[in-house]
């Protein structure tokens, strides 16, 4: 599906070794023609860590998509009845708000952005970076995964060995995930290798 005049809520959650990979996807949405809002968690916010200060990351982020950030539940709700966007990324999703989003909790900006959305029938896709997804988070996975418009990014073992709970999405795969999701389709293949991919 052509991105090219569609909103793309993109929102970012604490795992911070993970932002690297996701912030070249949100460059390529802009130059496939997306808008592009971000809507960062209050950890993204707040927490500096050896990756960057925080400060630094919601800078850059609102340099690159020429949006002001969304850092605030009462500035996310009103998503839901202005129906903004088309379809909301969370990328990367940790364990923690992926539980919550599974249990239907509501405590950060980006969880209200995506309930807003779901509200309004339209597709949330998901692109997990979590340590204990075959874990105590696999029940919330299975939840989401038969959640209607909730949709996965690829993903697999980062670590099999030293890690063995531990799920990645591949991020080089947003963008088609987010056109399928678009269509209301879930991208195939959705269980991939991914530390295959770290060792090359």
């Amino acid at each position: 599906m052509e991105l090219t005049g569609k909103t793309i809520g993109f929102g970012l959650t604490g795992s911070h070794c993970t932002y690297a990979e996701v912030q070249p996807q949100m460059e390529a949405l802009m130059q496939a023609g997306a808008r592009v809002v971000p809507i960062l968690s209050y950890t993204v916010q707040s927490t500096s860590t050896r990756f960057a200060e925080a400060d630094e990351w919601v800078s850059t982020i609102e340099k690159i998509t020429g949006e002001t950030a969304i850092k605030s539940i009462p500035e996310a709700e009103p998503l839901g009845p202005s129906k903004l966007l088309d379809c909301m990324l969370i990328a990367p999703c940790t364990g923690n708000s992926l539980a919550k989003l599974a249990n239907a909790m509501n405590e950060s900006p980006v969880l209200m952005a995506a309930k807003s959305t779901l509200r309004n029938d339209r597709p949330v896709v998901v692109s997990i970076s979590t340590n204990d997804g075959l874990g105590l988070n696999a029940m919330n996975i299975g939840k989401l995964l038969v959640t209607k418009n909730i949709f996965f990014v690829p993903f697999g073992q980062d670590d099999p060995w030293k890690k063995i709970n531990s799920l990645v999405a591949r991020n080089e795969l947003i963008i088609p995930t987010i056109e399928h999701a678009l269509e209301k389709k879930q991208i195939q293949p959705m269980i991939v290798e991914k530390w295959r991919d770290l060792q090359k």
